[in-house]
């Protein structure tokens, strides 16, 4: 399956409560149609005490199952808890985003959207090597007037 019809086939499930796991995630979701793989993230800490971070994500083998879990799920309650149902998306890449320890300006996504044309790199260093001649100053010349205002003839 391509990464695009699996994402299409895959729901997030926020609000899940800590006595959740993935057998019962998989419990919840399986009126919906065949379920192809069911997710919960742990802690990304080693200390933490919480046996997931309260969502998770079930992938169904066909795209319309996922959508119909989403429309009859949203807002759903699960161990007491109101789940918030919704079309997976792409996970961002760890060196991306806010977070990241890679300075925005070395993105990626931050320097294609912000990336300058070669024909401008090009005229902006024609322009630093022939500066521009200085304008002509109008007052020059008129050293010698002793009266300001326009000439009386």
């Amino acid at each position: 399956m391509s990464e695009a019809a699996r994402l299409k086939s895959t729901v997030y499930v926020g609000g899940l409560d800590n006595a959740v796991n993935e057998r019962i995630l998989a419990d919840a979701f399986l009126p919906f149609g065949e379920i192809a793989d069911v997710t919960i993230p742990k802690p990304e800490l080693p200390s933490s005490t919480d046996p997931h971070r309260g969502f998770g994500y079930v992938e169904f083998e066909l795209p319309m199952d996922a959508k119909e879990a989403i429309e009859n799920m949203d807002q759903g309650e699960l161990f007491g808890r109101v789940l918030k149902v919704a079309g997976a998306k792409p996970q961002k890449e760890s060196n991306e985003g806010l977070g990241s320890k890679t300075a925005v300006w070395e993105q990626e996504a931050w320097l294609a959207k912000h990336a300058v044309i070669e024909e401008d790199k090009l005229a902006t260093n024609q322009d630093q090597h022939n500066p521009p001649e200085p304008p002509i100053d109008p007052m020059l010349g008129l050293e010698g007037l002793d009266v300001a205002g326009p000439r009386r003839v």
